[in-house]
Parts: C-alpha cells; structure tokens; sequence
C-alpha cells in the first residue's frame, strides 16, 4: 500500500533530458490552467506540496514529485491561458510532446476536467493525441462538489463518442471519498 504521506518535491524541469530517473514509473496530471492540479496533488498526499495560485498560468515546467520511492507524480503545465506575452499553449506543446515521446516510464496521463465546464476543444485534442499515440489516460473531474448531479451528467455527455466512457472519476479536494478512490485508482494502474 501506498503511503501518499510519504511525498516529496525533487526536481522542475524545462528539459525531459534533465527529468529524474529514479523510478521507473510516472504519472502525469495535465489539463487546462486553473483547473486544479496542485491543489489535487496536495489533497492526495495531505498536505501543501504543490504551489497552488489563484491565478492561471503559474506552472511551466514539469514539477517530478516523488510519491513513497514507487512513482513520480508529474505536475505538468496548463494550457488555455496566455497572458503578459508569454503563450502557455507554446510552452506546453513543446515540453509536453517531448514529455510524451517515446515515454516507457510514463504509465498513465491523468487528463483534469473542471467539472463545471465539461470537456471542451483543446482538452479532446488531448484526448485525440492520447489515442493516436496509445498513451492510456483518465479523465479527473475537479472540483465535482460545485455541480449537481445532473451537471455530472452533463459532463460525462461531453466526453467524445470515441473515447472509453468508463474511464473517469469525480473528484474533489474538499471530499476525502473521492481522494481516497483516486488513490485506489493509482494503485489499480500501478500494479
């Protein structure tokens, strides 16, 4: 079982020829900017690791954190966001095909959702580039305690007819049911 207590930074990089090489499994957390990464990571290990903002756009490099010596917990950068001359989307395309490519480390790319928005154009781009590239993923819907059930429903409807209807989970950091069914769901991918 895995002690998600026993969490710890290691390194950012803007290179993934510079990444850790430690452990030999990742996951990744991608999605748009502001849709809850960090503060998903930190209601996972229980406590302030990732540095959250209120404001969009802060993470541009891979931020590797080690979860118990079993994997690397991979906060990417958002997209959808460009502000002060500097295009996020940019950023992101570049290190993130890097990221992908080629990736035997890399066992699940976790896609987060803002549950009050559904899943919009860029995110199925992702979705698309999952597929075509074979790289296994989940959808994480963020912050599901602000939408009703019938709002879930409308989020799942907003999943492409193409992609596996089965693979997604409602989560939030204000409910540790849903934190504590992420963690099973890791350790379901891990084994």
């Amino acid at each position: 079982m895995i002690n998600y207590k026993n969490a710890k930074f290691i390194k950012s990089v803007s290179d993934v020829s510079i990444k850790p090489h430690e452990l030999a499994r990742e996951l990744v957390f991608v999605g748009r900017s502001n849709v809850g990464k960090s503060t998903l990571i930190n209601s996972l290990v229980g406590t302030s690791l990732a540095k959250t903002s209120s404001k969009p756009g802060k993470t541009t490099l891979l931020n590797y954190f080690d979860i118990d010596h079993t994997f690397y917990l991979v906060d990417a950068p958002g997209y959808g966001y460009a502000a002060s001359g500097v295009h996020l989307d940019e950023i992101f395309s570049t290190l993130m095909n890097a990221y992908f490519d080629n990736n035997k480390d890399l066992k699940c790319a976790f896609l987060l959702i803002d549950s009050r928005r559904g899943v919009g154009p860029m995110d199925k781009e992702l979705l698309e580039y999952f597929s075509y590239y074979d790289i296994p993923y989940y959808l994480l819907f963020t912050k599901a305690d602000k939408i009703t059930q019938k709002e879930k429903a409308a989020c799942l409807k907003s999943i492409p007819e193409t992609e596996d209807k089965e693979r997604y989970l409602f989560t939030s950091s204000l409910d540790p049911k849903s934190i504590n069914e992420l963690r099973k769901l890791i350790e379901y991918i891990l084994k």
